[in-house]
C-alpha cells in the first residue's frame, strides 16, 4: 500500500491550493477547478460542489503520494514526505521525476531539498509570487523537526522520533502556556498549579511517544 500524507499536511495542502468551485485557468493558463484539479474534464463554466472538490482532490493525491514513495529512495519523515507530494502535485509528476531535487535527495543530500524547492517558482517564463510563497511553505513544512546543520556537523535525514506533528506542537504549546501563567502567580496556587503542570507535562510526553509508536 502506497504511503499517505498525513490530515496535518492535508489540510495545509488545501489552504495552499485554495478552493475554487467555478473552473479558472491559473497562472499557467490551465482550466482548473476545486483544490487544483486539471484534466480533460475540466473545462470553462464547470461548476463543483464541495464535496466533489473533496473527492477529487483525495483522488488525485493518490496518484502523487504513489508517485513519490516509489520515487524516493531514502527515507522521510511525515513531514518530508507531504511537502514532496505537495511539490509534485504543483508541478506534475513528469518533473518531480526528472527533477535535480530528486536526484540529490536520493543521493542522501537532504540539507539541499529547500534551496532546490525555490527553483521551481516560474511559470509561462515568469516568477509568479504565489509559487513563491508555495514553495517557501513547502520548505517550512520539510524543515520543520528535522535536523538542521550546523558546522561542522553534517546535515541528516530525521527519524520518527526526531520530530512532533502539528497536533504534537499544540499540546507543546499549550503546556508553555500554563507554564509562563503559573511563574506569574505566587502563593499556594503557585503550588497548586505547579502539581497540575507536572501531570500535564508527563501526559503531553506519553503522548508523543504513543504517537511515534503508531
Amino acid at each position: 500500500m502506497a504511503r499517505k500524507i498525513t490530515a496535518f499536511v492535508l489540510a495545509r495542502l488545501k489552504q495552499w491550493e485554495g478552493l475554487r468551485l467555478n473552473a479558472y485557468q491559473d497562472s499557467a493558463g490551465v482550466w482548473t477547478v476545486g483544490y487544483g484539479h486539471t484534466g480533460p474534464d475540466v473545462r470553462r463554466g464547470l461548476t463543483i460542489t464541495t464535496a466533489r472538490a473533496e473527492a477529487l482532490l483525495l483522488a488525485d493525491l493518490a496518484r502523487f503520494e504513489a508517485a513519490v514513495d516509489g520515487a524516493v529512495t531514502v527515507p522521510l519523515t511525515d513531514n518530508q514526505f507531504g511537502a514532496l507530494v505537495s511539490f509534485a502535485f504543483n508541478v506534475g509528476e513528469a518533473a518531480f521525476r526528472k527533477s535535480t531535487l530528486l536526484k540529490r535527495l536520493n543521493a542522501g543530500r537532504h540539507d539541499d531539498v529547500p534551496a532546490q524547492l525555490a527553483r521551481w517558482v516560474h511559470a509561462g517564463g515568469k516568477r509568479v509570487q504565489g509559487l513563491v510563497n508555495r514553495r517557501a511553505a513547502e520548505a517550512g513544512l520539510w524543515a520543520s523537526g528535522s535536523f538542521v546543520s550546523s558546522a561542522p556537523v553534517a546535515a541528516a535525514p530525521a527519524t520518527r522520533a526526531a520530530y512532533l506533528t502539528g497536533e504534537n506542537v499544540a499540546v507543546a504549546g499549550t503546556v508553555a502556556s500554563s507554564l509562563a501563567a503559573a511563574s506569574a502567580s505566587s502563593g499556594p496556587l503557585q503550588y497548586a498549579l505547579a502539581a497540575v503542570l507536572v501531570v500535564a507535562t508527563v501526559a503531553a510526553a506519553f503522548f508523543v511517544i504513543q504517537r511515534v509508536r503508531e
